[in-house]
């Protein structure tokens, strides 16, 4: 994947602090402890690999000495994105991701939308917005599923609740479209999907959206997700608390030839009601 100016960018954020960090006569495993996180973070940040959040900006800066550069340039990299602040070092760490694990409960994954369906989902939520806004926001989550067509992509595995197949985003053509699409990826194993029916209940995760992902060379990572914020969470026993209820909703979930079954299924009774209306 070809670096873009964000990338370079952030590499330069990772050198600068190398060198604040060398010339405070600090290694890396010191410096993360000041920091509250291991030394291999500061490492990753160093490479670009993976971008601190805001509040480990700040206490860089506070153990550093360095006036709060490193907030700053963190700043300015996050407004240039066209991610919400919160969402931006999730993009950066899917694209870097070995596994992926999705649980939806009412919208499709971005990274399995359709340009259609990512455009009403958009409106859908910002009834007010202009054109240009819509667009840079569609663009960008189409952007971010190209990481499922390279030759290095993520084993990806999405659960998803059945109310996502059944919530008629942006009608029915646009909902027949996005689920012949998502059929289609799972018929070429590009990813695993399972759905879990509403006939299953209350089940191990109702709080919002949840995002597993592991790394070749980083421990793994879980994010959570509402309407108007994100967390990303790196401490191991939280962690270990969410990849448990993922397991459990892998096993209240359909078998994957059952949920495709069910995926096809649905999409052909929209495809029918969008001929007849």
């Amino acid at each position: 994947m070809a670096k873009g100016k964000q990338d370079e960018a952030w590499e330069f954020f990772g050198e600068l602090l190398k060198d604040r960090r060398e010339a405070a006569g600090l290694s890396q495993s010191e410096l993360g402890a000041r920091v509250f996180v291991s030394g291999g973070y500061i490492g990753l940040f160093e490479q670009g690999i993976r971008k601190p959040q805001l509040d480990v900006a700040k206490r860089i800066d506070e153990v550093l000495q360095t006036g709060g550069i490193f907030e700053r340039t963190w700043r300015k990299l996050i407004n240039k994105s066209p991610y919400a602040s919160y969402f931006h070092a999730v993009a950066e760490l899917e694209a870097v991701a070995t596994r992926i694990c999705e649980f939806a409960p009412l919208v499709l994954p971005g990274l399995l939308q359709t340009r259609a369906y990512a455009r009403a989902v958009t409106i859908g939520g910002n009834p007010f917005a202009t054109e240009e806004y819509v667009e840079e926001k569609v663009t960008s989550r189409l952007e971010r599923a190209q990481i499922l067509k390279a030759a290095t992509r993520p084993e990806y595995w999405a659960i998803l609740h059945e109310n996502v197949l059944q919530t008629p985003m942006g009608g029915s053509a646009v909902m027949a479209e996005a689920l012949d699409d998502l059929a289609a990826l799972a018929r070429a194993r590009v990813i695993l999907v399972a759905v879990l029916p509403r006939s299953a209940g209350a089940h191990a995760y109702m709080t919002g959206t949840l995002k597993l992902m592991e790394f070749a060379d980083a421990p793994p990572t879980a994010y959570t997700e509402t309407e108007y914020s994100g967390t990303l969470l790196d401490d191991p026993a939280v962690v270990k608390q969410a990849q448990r209820a993922y397991d459990h909703l892998r096993v209240a979930a359909l078998s994957p030839e059952a949920s495709l079954a069910l995926i096809e299924s649905v999409a052909e009774d929209y495809r029918r009601c969008a001929r007849t209306t």
